[in-house]
């Protein structure tokens, strides 16, 4: 048993608190949309890191749209090896497995596309819309409030990319964070306020799923530059643990992040980027088809 709230009224049984907020695959399916309603949905209430467990169901055989949701993470994982603070109730963690057959040089398409369906999911069931730093951070009044970590489970030698997990970490209520990312991250909500975070996870799966199905055909990636929050900006970038400087001046057609340089353009796939105070920069630029 998990202890759940539960309320009495005379004559009318009882059941649970209204405002409980515990995640539940029956709850989830409740938002979804017809079509993804049958999907699996795996529930922990604590879990070492949703990505792993998604991980060993899909190599399985988990089907597209497979999901595993935690209260609560251990050893949370973002990208380049650091780690996602998931305190318990206090956030949504979850992994969804997605088989998208693409090439691999579009791979990074997978990444963007899951941050604009995170915050078209936000948008949708919250009224606040996030903006994106590349390639996959949403922030909200200056501070990060998610972070997507998307992750192969395919063959080497394969030349397409046949499955990969995207682990999604969003903070819906404020907590009481580690003193080194105090200054950096936010939440959607300063403290609980009747928001279901059910609601929530299923828009995300929504529209994660939906979005897979048009990959290819690359027209969210005009949303993702209306999202973005360096776009024209002059920021920093990581390369072979080396900042350089750089001015962020498009997203292009595979999700790749066009700068400009003192050695001139070039296009990252990859890497860390911050914004570096100054001045903003605009130039115009279109990708040769």
């Amino acid at each position: 048993m998990e202890g759940y709230a539960v309320t009495a009224r005379t004559r009318k049984g009882y059941g649970l608190a209204i405002d409980l907020d515990i995640l539940s695959p029956e709850s989830i399916r409740l938002h979804l949309v017809p079509e993804y309603r049958p999907l699996p949905i795996t529930i922990r209430k604590s879990t070492g890191s949703t990505n792993e467990d998604a991980k060993h169901l899909a190599a399985a055989g988990a089907v597209h749209g497979t999901m595993v949701l935690a209260e609560e993470q251990t050893v949370g994982r973002g990208r380049l090896g650091r780690s996602f603070y998931s305190p318990n109730g206090c956030g949504i963690y979850m992994s969804v497995v997605l088989r998208p057959k693409l090439r691999l040089t579009d791979a990074v398409l997978i990444t963007t596309a899951a941050a604009v369906a995170v915050s078209r999911a936000i948008e949708e069931t919250t009224g606040i819309s996030p903006q994106i730093k590349w390639v996959n951070d949403l922030f909200v009044g200056g501070k990060k409030i998610c972070g997507i970590l998307t992750e192969s489970v395919n063959r080497f030698e394969s030349s397409c990319v046949e499955c990969v997990v995207v682990g999604i970490g969003i903070n819906v209520v404020a907590a009481d964070l580690p003193g080194e990312i105090r200054e950096t991250a936010g939440s959607l909500f300063d403290q609980k306020s009747g928001f279901s975070r059910n609601h929530l996870a299923a828009a995300v799966v929504n529209h994660l799923l939906g979005l897979s199905e048009m990959l290819t055909d690359r027209s969210f990636l005009e949303e993702y530059r209306r999202r973005s929050m360096i776009l024209g900006k002059s920021i920093r970038f990581l390369e072979n643990s080396v900042w350089h400087d750089a001015v962020a001046i498009a997203v292009d057609s595979s999700g790749g992040l066009v700068i400009q340089t003192a050695e001139g353009t070039r296009v990252l796939f990859f890497g860390e980027v911050s914004v570096r105070m100054g001045t903003c920069f605009s130039q115009s630029y279109q990708e040769d088809c």
